[in-house]
Formats: C-alpha cells, structure tokens, sequence
C-alpha cells in the first residue's frame, strides 16, 4: 500500500507525540502517587501497636481479592473499619492483614504500616512482601479497568521504591496451596504477563 508523504509524516509525529505524552504522564502519576493513597488516619484506622510488631524489608509485591463480594455503593471506608475491628478482635492480629486495599473507583488506601509485616490465614510467610488488596471476588466477577490501573500504578511505585524485581510481582495463590486467591479472573493478569509487562513499561518510562 503506498501511502502519501505527507500522511507518513503525520503519521509519525502521531506516534511520537503518543509516547511523548505517555511517558510524561506516566512520570507525574508516580511521583504524585504517594500523594493520592488515602492514609489510615484520613479513613479513621488507628494505628497498631508498634510493641507488638514485626518489622520487614520489602522485597516481594503480592496480590489479594477481599474474596467476597463488594456491590456498587457499598462504602470503602465503612469496609475498612470493620476489617480492622475484625483483624483486631477477632483474627488478634496487630491491625488489617493487606497494606493497600484499591476499592471498585480505583482508590487507593493505606492499610497496615508497610513497615511491618502482613498476616495471612494460609500457610505463607508474608514478610518481606508488600500486600495488595483488589476489593470483590474474583472468581465470580472481573476487576474493572480503575481497579487494574490502580493496581498496576500501586505495584509500579512499590517496585521502583523498594526495588523489587518483577519477577517477584506475584499472587497469593503462588504461595500458598489452600488459596485461590486473588481469583481466576484477577490471576489471569499475572498468568498472562500483562501486569509484568505494564510495570516494566512504566519503570522504563518513569
């Protein structure tokens, strides 16, 4: 096919101008990124007693599902607290199991101290992981678009803070043989490579 010179030539300054942009874009949303995380204290969490603590280096990114269903309308923050009340009361853990928890618009809020190590009911070791938590049961419904650029932006950040590897980017299924968590249809994200490639994308842009 031939096409026109002048058509080649905008063609190219189209592409250009699209990976430009990207970049730049790409730069700003994560060095703002800390910025928009909704700290515990903005949702009302209280903070855990440091006493009690195990503190970590981060060196691994791992992905949860609430594995329970979170409809449309349902209040973040109300979720939050309940799962620390939970986390406390019921489960005696120092405070809520995930370090960022991304709800159905794509928020994202500060969960446990990423200082110090998460909890699991499976029989993995989290310490040493940064813990993530998509809200919905992924086995039964997809993540939505927000909740994959969430997800994607909050491990991009984590891995360039804490230079983990993205071949330690992986879901809490890979670590335990009791969990199909972060559900089949999260997971497939993984499996397929797409969250891996979008975080090297973004670290090469940044």
């Amino acid at each position: 096919m031939n096409i026109p010179k002048y058509s080649k030539m905008f063609f190219m300054v189209f592409i250009l101008l699209q990976i430009i942009g990207c970049a730049s874009s790409q730069r700003i949303s994560l060095n703002n990124f800390s910025e928009s995380i909704i700290t515990a204290e903005k949702w009302g969490g209280t903070p855990a007693n440091d006493s009690l603590a195990k503190r970590h280096t981060i060196t691994h990114i791992t992905i949860h599902h609430q594995g329970e269903p979170f409809p449309e309308g349902k209040d973040p923050v109300k979720y939050l607290q309940n799962l620390q009340k939970w986390s406390r009361n019921e489960k005696h853990w120092i405070d809520i199991p995930y370090h960022f928890i991304i709800d159905l618009n794509g928020k994202v809020y500060e969960g446990r101290n990423i200082n110090f190590a998460g909890d699991t009911n499976t029989e993995y070791n989290p310490t040493g992981h940064a813990l993530i938590e998509v809200v919905g049961n992924f086995e039964e419904v997809e993540p939505n678009e927000m909740q994959l650029e969430a997800l994607i932006k909050t491990i991009t950040w984590l891995a360039d803070k804490y230079i983990v590897p993205v071949d330690s980017i992986r879901g809490h299924k890979d670590y335990s043989s009791k969990t199909v968590c972060p559900g089949k249809n999260l997971y497939r994200y993984l499996e397929n490579k797409y969250i891996a490639d979008e975080v090297r994308k973004n670290l090469k842009s940044k």
